[in-house]
C-alpha cells in the first residue's frame, strides 16, 4: 500500500500516453458477418462457452471491429448489468471531454488577512481543490512554502474548505464501515482519503498507532482514534464522535501485530490535522482547523499542483482507485455547470453526457466509480463508446496491459493476443472492456460483464469483505473471459 501510494505521487508523468485528446465521434454498431475459415470452424460457438462456464447467473458480451465500428458477436449485448469497476473507463472519458487534457487540481494556502512583519493579522484556510491525489509529503512542501511566504505567526484562525466538492459519508454506503476502499468524499482528501492503523503486541495488552505516513513522514493524527475492545466479534465498529472518527478493534483479531489502512470520514478535519503538525515543524503554531463550506476573499500564498489529469486518469484506472474517480467525476460535473449534491446525481449528468455523445441509451450508473452495485452498462453501450474513443485514440494508452493466461493462471507471455483492458470485480460481479489485438493485427474492441445479482443480494453487510463462495463464482467468471478473448482471436482475428 505505501508503494502504490508512493507511486501515484510521484514520478507519474512518464505515464502519459502521446495520443491525441481530441474528442470522439459517436459511433453506430454495424453487424457484420462472422469469418468462415479452419480456425473458425474448430472453435467453440459462444452458447458453448457460456454453457460450459458453470457461472451463475446473468453473463453478457459483446464485440466489434475496433477501427470500422462493425459488430461482430453479440450474447445478451442489451442486457444491462453492473459494471463495477469497469465504469472507470466511462469516467476517464467524460473527465478528458469535460476538464481536458492539461487540466491540474490545486490546493492553495490562503490568507483572509493583511499580513505584516511575518505576522498574519487574520486567518489562515488551507483550500481544497478536489485533488484526490494529495498527500501528507505535499503538505509538507505547502508548510515549507509557507515559511518562505514570510509567515512565521497566524493570529487568526486555521481554517479548510472542503467545499470545492459535496461531502459524501461514505462512496458506498453498504460496504462494512471499515474498508479502505469506500471512504469519504469532499473538495479536499489527504492519502486517499486513509488512516493508517498500527498496532503491536505490547507489555499490557497492545500499543496503537494511527498516522498519515508515506515513505518520508509518519505524523501521528488526533481526529481518528482507536481503541482496544475486549471481545471477538465485531473487528472493527466506527462511530462519528462530534467530527471525531472513534474506532474500535476486537482484541481477539489483533494477534502479535499488524497494520491496516481505515477510511477517514472527516476528509477536511484530516488535512488540517496533519498539515498543523507540518506547519510546526517549521516553527508556525497553529489552532484546530476549522471546516468550512465558504471561501472568503482571500490572497493566495503558495500552492500545489497535481499531475496532469491523463497521468492521473492513467494512475485511476491501472489502481482502480475509487476515490480518484469520484473526485474527478464530481470534478467534471462542476465544470459542466450542474450543480450536483450526491454521486447518484452527478453520475447522471455523466450519463446523460455518455448519451449525447456516444448514443449510450441504456445504462445508468450510480456513481463514478462502479463500486455501488446498482449501476447498469449494457456491452452494447460500452462497445459502442469504446469504438468511439478507439477512434479518437483516447483510452487504449491509458488502460493497462490484461495479461493471457493458462488455465492454472500462469501468465503466457508469448501469447498472441494482446489486450489492454479494465477489469471490475465486486462479489459475484465480475466485468472486463477494452481492446485486443489479434494474432492477424486485427483490434477489437469489447465488454464482458456477468452477475449473480441474487446471490449479491443474500451478503450481509458486514460479510461483504470476503462473503462465502463469491471467490469461487468470480474465478470462474474470469476463466470465461480468458476463454471469450481466445474465441474472439481465433475466429476474428486469425
Amino acid at each position: 500500500m505505501i508503494s502504490r501510494r508512493h507511486f501515484l505521487s510521484a514520478g507519474l508523468a512518464a505515464l502519459a500516453g502521446s495520443s491525441a485528446w481530441a474528442n470522439a465521434p459517436a459511433v453506430s454498431l454495424r453487424p457484420l458477418a462472422r469469418k468462415k475459415g479452419l480456425a473458425a470452424a474448430h472453435v467453440s460457438g459462444l452458447d458453448t462457452l457460456l454453457a460450459r462456464s458453470g457461472l451463475q447467473g446473468k453473463v453478457a458480451c459483446a464485440v466489434a471491429d475496433a477501427k470500422t465500428g462493425a459488430l461482430l458477436e453479440a450474447e445478451g449485448g442489451a442486457a444491462a448489468l453492473p459494471p463495477a469497476s469497469v465504469a472507470k473507463t466511462l469516467t476517464a472519458l467524460y473527465a478528458l471531454d469535460v476538464l481536458g487534457a492539461e487540466h491540474r487540481f490545486t490546493t492553495r494556502l490562503l490568507a483572509a488577512g493583511e499580513l505584516r512583519g511575518g505576522v498574519l493579522h487574520g486567518d489562515l484556510i488551507l483550500a481544497g481543490g478536489g485533488d484526490p491525489m494529495l498527500n501528507t509529503d505535499h503538505l509538507a512542501e505547502l508548510a515549507r512554502a509557507l515559511k518562505q511566504a514570510g509567515v512565521r505567526e497566524v493570529r487568526g484562525a486555521f481554517k479548510v474548505w472542503d467545499g470545492a466538492l459535496p461531502r459524501v459519508k461514505t462512496i458506498d454506503p453498504e460496504q462494512p464501515d471499515h474498508v479502505g476502499y469506500s471512504p469519504a468524499v469532499s473538495g479536499i482528501a489527504l492519502n486517499f482519503n486513509r488512516v493508517h492503523f498500527q498496532w503491536k503486541r505490547a507489555a499490557k495488552g497492545w500499543s496503537v498507532t494511527m498516522d498519515a505516513r508515506t515513505q518520508k513522514y509518519r505524523p501521528e493524527v488526533d481526529m481518528a482514534q482507536m481503541r482496544v475492545k475486549n471481545r471477538a466479534l465485531p473487528v472493527y465498529a466506527y462511530t462519528d464522535k462530534n467530527g471525531t472518527d472513534s474506532w474500535s478493534v476486537a482484541s481477539q483479531a489483533l494477534g502479535q501485530g499488524g497494520s491496516r489502512w481505515l477510511p477517514v470520514r472527516h476528509p477536511g478535519a484530516y488535512a488540517g490535522d496533519v498539515f498543523r503538525t507540518m506547519a510546526r515543524s517549521q516553527g508556525i503554531v497553529l489552532g484546530t482547523a476549522k471546516v468550512i463550506q465558504s471561501l472568503p476573499q482571500a490572497l493566495p500564498l503558495a500552492q500545489h499542483q497535481s499531475p496532469p489529469l491523463p497521468v492521473m486518469l492513467k494512475a485511476m484506472l491501472k489502481f482502480s482507485n475509487n476515490l480518484m474517480a469520484e473526485m474527478i467525476g464530481l470534478s467534471a460535473t462542476a465544470a459542466t455547470g450542474a450543480r450536483a449534491t450526491s454521486l447518484k446525481q452527478s453520475a447522471a449528468v455523466m450519463t446523460r453526457w455518455a448519451e449525447a455523445k456516444y448514443g449510450m441509451k441504456n445504462s445508468q450508473l450510480v456513481d463514478h466509480s462502479g463500486l455501488g452495485d446498482a449501476s447498469r452498462m449494457t456491452p452494447d453501450d460500452l462497445v459502442k463508446v469504446l469504438v468511439a474513443a478507439h477512434q479518437a485514440g483516447q483510452l487504449k494508452p491509458l488502460l493497462k496491459p490484461f495479461p493471457m493466461r493458462d488455465r492454472k493462471g500462469k501468465v503466457l507471455k508469448s501469447h498472441p493476443i494482446k489486450v489492454v483492458a479494465k477489469t471490475g470485480t465486486l462479489n459475484f460481479v465480475s466485468g472486463l472492456g477494452g481492446f485486443m489485438t489479434a494474432a492477424d493485427g486485427s483490434e477489437l474492441a469489447f465488454a464482458i460483464f456477468a452477475a449473480n445479482t441474487a446471490a449479491r443480494a443474500q451478503i450481509k453487510r458486514a460479510d461483504r469483505e470476503r462473503p462465502p463462495g463469491a471467490r469461487g463464482w468470480n474465478r470462474k467468471a474470469k476463466i470465461l473471459q480468458q476463454m471469450l478473448i481466445e474465441r474472439w482471436g481465433q475466429v476474428y482475428g486469425s
